[in-house]
């Protein structure tokens, strides 16, 4: 299974270096020195990394046969795409390939049919499923381990306990209470991912 797990950014320096945004929680082992790479578009690669480093916070990667800053500039956007065995698991448990978690039965604990995940959001502060509901509308909800309580591959489902809004029309206030939010709003969730995560893996 071919999935993406970087993208190409722009030049760093003259000596062919590039930035790269990374969509793998594995960068240690997808984008490590050696490892072959496919790309889209496919007429850019192959590509092999030849080594890599973490400057200021991003990893710059350089590829062989690219040696300035003109041949870095040319695969600017280009998507990294690795072959990943699709009965591989992330070392992380509580972790998951986006692979493994798109068209998962989304239900209440008590079997309340709620949707299906159609998309997985990466956000800097968490992970939100896309969850399509059987009237063709779609609802967010936070990766996060107190409202995802459980991620059952075998099947083939993904339990929530969602709090008071998430999933209706609109949120429950107590009487009397005024809030800041706009009707269809949703709550902002936990900023931590309590355990839970979705790998960057596509």
């Amino acid at each position: 299974m071919q999935l993406v797990v970087g993208r190409i950014g722009r030049a760093h320096g003259i000596k062919g270096e590039v930035t790269v945004e990374v969509r793998t929680d594995e960068p240690e082992v997808r984008l490590g020195p050696g490892a072959v790479l496919a790309t889209e578009p496919a007429s850019a690669g192959p590509l092999t990394i030849e080594n890599g480093r973490v400057h200021s916070g991003r990893l710059l990667l350089r590829f062989a046969g690219v040696r300035d800053r003109n041949g870095a500039e040319a695969l600017r956007n280009i998507l990294l795409i690795a072959e990943v065995d699709p009965e591989e698991l992330p070392e992380d448990p509580d972790e998951f390939y986006d692979h493994q978690l798109m068209d998962l039965d989304v239900v209440l604990a008590d079997g309340t049919e709620i949707g299906r995940i159609t998309e997985i959001s990466h956000l800097p502060s968490q992970d939100l499923f896309i969850v399509e509901r059987p009237d063709g509308s779609e609802v967010m909800i936070p990766f996060v381990e107190e409202i995802v309580t459980e991620i059952d591959l075998t099947e083939q489902r993904a339990v929530i306990e969602p709090p008071p809004g998430l999933i209706d029309d609109r949120a429950e206030t107590v009487p009397g209470e005024k809030t800041g939010e706009r009707p269809g709003e949703r709550p902002a969730a936990d900023s931590g991912n309590g355990g839970a995560g979705a790998g960057g893996d596509r």
